[in-house]
């Protein structure tokens, strides 16, 4: 049998005990042994204190065999290992400390007693030994030091931080249980009370009251966690630093104002007030920064900014003032910040309980637009001297052109604009290009200096525009400026001319055609369309298809033959005035050189010395022109035309037949002299400068008492450019006959020619005229009688 002394533990253990008894009857017969379990509990508390070791307790068999005791297990020799261990005596014997919240919390071993002889199990049993805990840890802040940033607009009852703890004891007796408490929180104000509740291991901290940055920037809230230790309670402490960031709880305030308060009329962008405030909260932030607002400024000639580094309102005047109008300007500036006002007061401090506040919330309904600050500001406004403004500044005149030199066109009014200056002004012209009026510095009367051109290139849209200035004799003096726009009436003071005067056209059996085209550089009814009329004897030679418009055709007949022509052509606009144009057309057999016109243009070329002494030659004949254009001005000339125009008048020039002058029947303009035709070789010099002079002299001619073809630069440049193409075309052509005509093998010499063919020849009809005879010499007329007679009978 299997005893045990048991004796009081301060621990308690399970045992589970497993006895077999053997017993022998008298007839020595062996009955089975039997099994038998018995349980009971041990237990060890955690951190014993020792000494080591020490008898936990013992477990006695009786038995009559001598056995030996073995534990195996958690303890021994499986972790934690060596911490128990059995002798031969049955004591458990404990040799370390246990830890509750390192190790398992019971400890599983099997006890054996083995027969010393016999090595033979007797006994078998499960003992399991239960670790005490004991309150050995303190609860612990998940973080030492604890930090958060809030506004001071912050609503009390609303969470600021919430703290978290742990402790290792067992959760399910009061040495894992534990409470949190704020102990300390500095700075301690009376505007502001914090306190913490508890939810499990958490605990969230809120105030009551009303957060003042002005007050506190930050509080140190010392927060404690303590368990509920039976024996001994154990805590720590978590520091939470609760940042205040400043809101706009504080109004700016005008401390002040300086700058002259005064600005001279029509300056503008000139700095006339600064205007100081003072504002408690942070320099910088948004609820310090002042942002002003002016009342009062209707015309909004101000605007205000806010100095980003004084806060200071710079007012400036933007649009000009006039001290004629207004010589101040009241005005009421107020001033608040960038971000919206935020206030909060306390009213009665209610134990247990929420605070009674008055508060304005940031974003609330309530208007606050009462409790700004303003200031009154008044601006004055000094008088200085005005420029003379123009009455109207600018004038419209219609005028029709050629008009006399001197005639009036209209007279300037100006006026001083200021209540305090009394000046005088003087008429200056301005901007006049091309130098078309006069302006009487006193009376401000414009009149024309030179013949109103509505074709000179200075003009546009029929329009030429002149400035005008009126100059006061103030100190300093001031300028004002008019404008006045002459409107042309056009008049038909140019002939149309042709285009291009020098056309080709290719030899045919049927007639031929070539387009000619006039410009007259006035406009309609005195321009296009116009009229084409061929001079000279063109029957069956020359005609014009149409002749009307002003692109007509020019139709070759088949009688006329390869070479160069010179025709007449007058060609007369929808009032009748016309000009009579040399047209030089080049006649090509194109069946020899296809497209002979066109080679002959496009294989010319002038090298750059010839094209310099072209230009060179037109310069010296139009200053030779200017020259003989004066056509003896010392003698003394009646007026050529009635005022009718209607009658040709008795001229006084020296010798009928000048090239000077232009003589007019009815409305038309003809040139006195017959123009005569030329050969090839005088087209190209003496043509080409006589069309020059005979063009400046019509246009050089002036309107004096009836209508006259005027000078103008651009028309001039027009028919310069005009003329130089046709010096150029005239080149090309005496050029290209030796382009044209090439060699022509007819037949060998000595051999007969099949089919021979020659090119034609044109023969110039007879032009012999019998009147030429009295002016020649007697041995002529009778030379003329043998050769020709049947001319000499007519």
């Amino acid at each position: 049998m299997i005893c045990f002394n048991m004796r009081t533990l301060p621990v308690s253990f399970l045992l589970l005990l497993s006895v077999w008894s053997v017993c022998e009857w008298a007839d020595s017969r062996k009955i089975r042994q039997k099994r038998a379990w018995i349980i009971d509990s041990f237990s060890i508390e955690e951190e014993h204190p020792g000494p080591f070791p020490y008898i936990l307790d013992k477990i006695t068999i009786d038995t009559f065999y001598l056995l030996n005791f073995e534990l195996h297990g958690q303890g021994v020799n499986k972790e934690p290992k060596n911490i128990l261990s059995i002798k031969d005596t049955g004591e458990i014997i404990v040799h370390g400390k246990v830890d509750y919240e390192k190790d398992p919390k019971v400890l599983f071993l099997k006890f054996e007693a083995k027969n010393k002889s016999t090595n033979i199990v007797n006994t078998r049993l499960g003992l399991d030994i239960k670790i005490l805990d004991i309150n050995d840890h303190a609860p612990k802040f998940n973080k030492e030091i604890y930090e958060e940033t809030v506004d001071e607009s912050h609503a009390q009852g609303k969470d600021v931080l919430t703290v978290q703890a742990t402790d290792a004891d067992d959760s399910e007796t009061n040495n894992g249980t534990f409470s949190f408490t704020i102990k300390s929180v500095i700075p301690k104000t009376d505007n502001a009370e914090f306190y913490i509740q508890q939810k499990n291991q958490t605990g969230t901290i809120y105030f009551k009251g009303c957060l003042d940055y002005e007050k506190a920037q930050k509080y140190t809230v010392l927060v404690e966690a303590k368990d509920k230790g039976e024996k001994i309670q154990l805590s720590s402490t978590s520091t939470v630093i609760i940042n205040i960031s400043d809101n706009n709880n504080n109004l700016p305030e005008f401390s002040g104002k300086t700058g002259p308060g005064r600005v001279k009329e029509r300056e503008a962008g000139v700095e006339v007030l600064r205007l100081q405030v003072t504002d408690r909260d942070v320099r910088g932030s948004k609820a310090w920064k002042a942002k002003y607002i002016i009342y009062g400024d209707t015309k909004e000639i101000f605007k205000i900014e806010t100095d980003p580094v004084t806060n200071e309102g710079i007012l400036t005047v933007v649009k000009p003032m006039d001290y004629e109008e207004q010589t101040y300007q009241n005005l009421s500036i107020s001033v608040q910040n960038e971000i919206p006002y935020y206030s909060c007061k306390i009213q009665r401090k209610v134990p247990n309980a929420a605070w009674e506040l008055d508060q304005i919330a940031p974003n609330s309904d309530k208007s606050v637009t009462h409790l700004y600050n303003s200031i009154p500001v008044t601006i004055y406004v000094e008088d200085v001297n005005d420029p003379p403004v123009f009455i109207p500044p600018v004038k419209h005149i219609p005028v029709t052109e050629n008009i006399d030199v001197g005639t009036s066109l209209t007279t300037f009014t100006a006026k001083d604009m200021d209540g305090s200056y009394a000046n005088t002004f003087t008429f200056i012209k301005g901007e006049d290009i091309d130098g078309w009026i006069t302006v009487d510095a006193k009376t401000g009367h414009v009149s024309t200096a030179k013949i109103l051109d509505r074709e000179s290139p200075f003009v546009l849209d029929d329009t030429y525009t002149v400035k005008l200035y009126a100059v006061d004799e103030g100190v300093p003096p001031m300028t004002g400026t008019g404008t006045l726009v002459i409107h042309l009436i056009d008049q038909n003071d140019n002939v149309p001319i042709l285009e291009v005067n020098t056309v080709s056209i290719c030899q045919d059996k049927e007639p031929t055609m070539v387009n000619i085209t006039a410009v007259d550089l006035d406009f309609p009814p005195y321009g296009s369309p116009f009229y084409y009329e061929l001079l000279g004897d063109v029957k069956d030679k020359w005609r014009l298809e149409p002749d009307h418009g002003t692109m007509v055709g020019l139709v070759k007949e088949d009688k006329v033959f390869s070479g160069h022509h010179v025709l007449q052509i007058k060609i007369s606009d929808q009032q009748g005035f016309y000009s009579i144009q040399n047209l030089t057309v080049k006649v090509c057999d194109c069946s020899l050189t296809p497209n002979c016109h066109g080679k002959m243009v496009s294989n010319a070329r002038m090298g750059s010395v010839a094209i310099w002494m072209l230009v060179l030659s037109v310069l010296t004949a139009m200053c030779f022109m200017s020259l003989l254009i004066t056509c003896k001005t010392g003698k003394k000339m009646s007026p050529m035309f009635e005022e009718s125009y209607s009658n040709l008048m008795k001229s006084n020039t020296e010798s009928p037949g000048t090239d000077c002058s232009v003589t007019y029947k009815g409305q038309q303009a003809v040139s006195q002299d017959p123009p005569p035709v030329y050969s090839d070789q005088q087209f190209s010099d003496q043509q080409f400068s006589q069309s020059i002079y005979k063009i400046s002299s019509i246009r050089k001619s002036s309107f004096r008492t009836m209508r006259s073809y005027k000078t103008n630069a651009s028309y001039s440049g027009k028919n310069l450019a005009f003329l130089i193409n046709q010096k150029l075309l005239a080149l090309q052509t005496r050029d290209d006959q030796h382009v044209i005509y090439k060699p022509h093998c007819y037949a060998d010499e000595g051999q007969p020619m099949d089919n021979g063919e020659l090119d034609a020849i044109s023969i110039p009809e007879d032009d012999f005229q019998p009147e030429m005879l009295r002016n020649l010499d007697s041995k002529f007329s009778k030379l003329a009688t043998i050769s020709r007679p049947d001319l000499m009978r007519r």
